[in-house]
């Protein structure tokens, strides 16, 4: 188990993520969800679920690489990588059907032919509950385990927090760990509701962030959205 809770001495800083970068990243992500509870649960083969779980994480990267905000990562000045955020823009959160289609070969090596279904149909709950309007969306932010507790993946979130402050726009995503909405909170995310995957899955908690909130704001604002969601 790699204990180290220590930020490198020279320091790090955050950044779009390199192209190169890519395997890297996947990766990351992948250590950081090992025990996610939605992991853990479409990938159920223990001795598969890293190596799985890392080719998804590149997959959705790839996805994520031609949208507003892309992906951004915190890293030392020597390249090691600490933290990463998926970012998509206001209206960019969901690829075209031209890049779905690209994408489903490396969909079905990655979950196989039984669990293509599986991803499908958590895909289209996630769908389902995705507000409409304009707003920022953070599908998936993962700090290394060796780097957890450090506040770096504070630090990287605060700084698109910031960035999303200055437009005026609102930030939306989902938590798959109870544990992690305290997280959220402190940014200002206010639990909208629950998520339910088919088939027995875990639940999830969709978080709204109006402009500016901090950890005493935007209660009423977060219950509103719930009117906002497709029906």
């Amino acid at each position: 188990m790699n204990v180290r809770t220590v930020l490198p001495s020279a320091g790090y800083g955050i950044r779009c993520a390199r192209p190169t970068e890519s395997g890297a990243v996947a990766a990351l992500l992948a250590r950081s969800f090992a025990d996610d509870p939605v992991m853990v649960w479409m990938f159920p083969e223990p001795a598969r679920r890293a190596r799985r779980t890392a080719r998804f994480f590149k997959l959705i990267s790839r996805q994520q690489r031609p949208r507003a905000g892309a992906v951004r990562v915190a890293a030392t000045r020597g390249g090691e990588l600490l933290a990463a955020a998926l970012w998509s823009g206001p209206g960019r959160w969901q690829p075209s059907a031209a890049r779905e289609l690209a994408a489903l070969p490396g969909y079905a090596r990655t979950f196989g032919v039984r669990g293509l279904r599986r991803a499908a149909e958590v895909e289209n709950a996630l769908h389902e509950s995705h507000p409409e309007g304009p707003h920022w969306y953070l599908p998936s932010l993962g700090t290394d385990p060796a780097f957890q507790g450090t506040g770096v993946g504070s630090a990287l979130v605060r700084e698109q927090l910031a960035h999303c402050d200055r437009l005026g726009e609102p930030v939306y995503l989902e938590s798959s760990k109870a544990s992690n909405v305290p997280f959220y909170e402190r940014f200002g995310f206010r639990v909208t509701g629950e998520i339910r995957l088919p088939g027995g899955g875990p639940p999830l908690w969709p978080m709204w962030r109006v402009p500016g909130s901090g950890p005493d704001h935007g209660r009423a604002e977060a219950a509103a959205v719930q009117s906002d969601r497709r029906g």
